[in-house]
């Protein structure tokens, strides 16, 4: 459970408490290990009086341990140390609280939404996002005007995750944030609703200007598995870079796109052989017939990996014609 090594005694947790009260920080912060390690729900108590103690190693280590445990004390203890002065001791804490799983916990994260400070905002509404309850949507739509970017893209971790039809628009909005990676987060996001509006989202940006949105908008397309987006994939093919040309031959073969496979077999004479795998691979997905020569052409690739694929690719030809 714990990252911590082991210790070969604990001793019981009246004596690792008074281990706590010590005035030399190093042994204080080594009880708090020790609490860790007794896997204990009694230790919460003892690690939410070390979140508050005066020597900023033992917080530290106070806040990483807090990720141990769960429930609402946790998330009390944890909101007060992700606003700590020392940095360490606040990403520590902002670790730990994405590590909650009662969903009772978003009672005391949810009025952190609107905090000051953009760090305290993004922490809380990652944390959020693993909690998946209703009331935090409402907070994760406003946070999409937030103006720090990375407040941004956990608000959409938490609409994506809660995977709600009405949300739809606000995802499809923020797929057009001038920020890349909120951008890139939205898109990953509309993966659940699979309908025609997702996917035209997605293909609408296939033209982002930068290749990493356009590669995660071509393999989004493939997830949300409407045919309707095929024609933006095909012209995808031609894109600047192989790793979106890569990602729209995957959710091609995906779609079963028939229209594609001339747009496809071209690629099985790619010089890398990445593509030339998924390019027999999504001829195989399509079983086309009018893929067969140019499959059979490519039996003899110097890539072992290309060659078992095109005889995958050929096998799903005979059996599905």
């Amino acid at each position: 459970m714990t990252a911590f090594e082991p210790f070969e005694a604990f001793g019981d947790l009246d004596e690792i408490s008074e281990r706590l009260e010590s005035p030399d920080p190093s042994i204080r912060r080594l009880a708090v290990i020790d609490l860790v390690e007794t896997s204990s729900g009694e230790a919460i108590p003892l690690l939410v009086r070390a979140a508050g103690d005066p020597d900023v190693d033992v917080r530290l280590q106070t806040a990483r341990a807090l990720g141990e445990f769960d429930g609402i004390e946790v998330a009390k203890a944890l909101t007060g140390a992700v606003v700590d002065t020392q940095p360490a001791v606040a990403q520590a804490a902002a670790e730990s609280l994405a590590e909650l799983r009662d969903p009772a916990a978003s009672t005391v994260l949810l009025p952190l939404a609107t905090h000051s400070s953009a760090f305290v905002r993004a922490a809380v509404l990652r944390a959020l996002k693993a909690l998946q309850v209703s009331t935090s949507l409402g907070p994760a739509i406003a946070a999409l005007g937030d103006t720090d970017a990375a407040v941004r893209v956990q608000a959409v971790g938490v609409i994506g995750y809660l995977k709600q039809a009405e949300t739809l628009p606000s995802l499809i909005h923020a797929t057009r944030d001038e920020d890349a990676a909120v951008r890139l987060a939205a898109i990953n996001a509309l993966s659940f609703a699979r309908n025609d509006a997702a996917a035209q989202a997605a293909a609408g940006t296939l033209s982002d200007r930068e290749w990493q949105v356009r590669a995660i908008a071509a393999e989004t397309i493939g997830r949300i598995g409407q045919t309707s987006a095929a024609t933006a994939l095909i012209a995808s093919l031609d894109d600047g870079y192989w790793q979106v040309r890569q990602k729209a031959l995957q959710s091609l073969g995906k779609l079963q796109a028939r229209a594609a496979v001339a747009s496809i077999i071209p690629f099985l004479d790619d010089p890398l052989a990445s593509l030339r795998k998924d390019a027999a691979a999504a001829l195989g997905d399509i079983a086309d017939l009018k893929a067969r020569d140019a499959l059979v052409g490519r039996a003899e690739d110097e890539d072992p990996d290309v060659r078992k694929t095109v005889a995958w690719a050929l096998g799903q030809i005979e059996t599905r014609n």
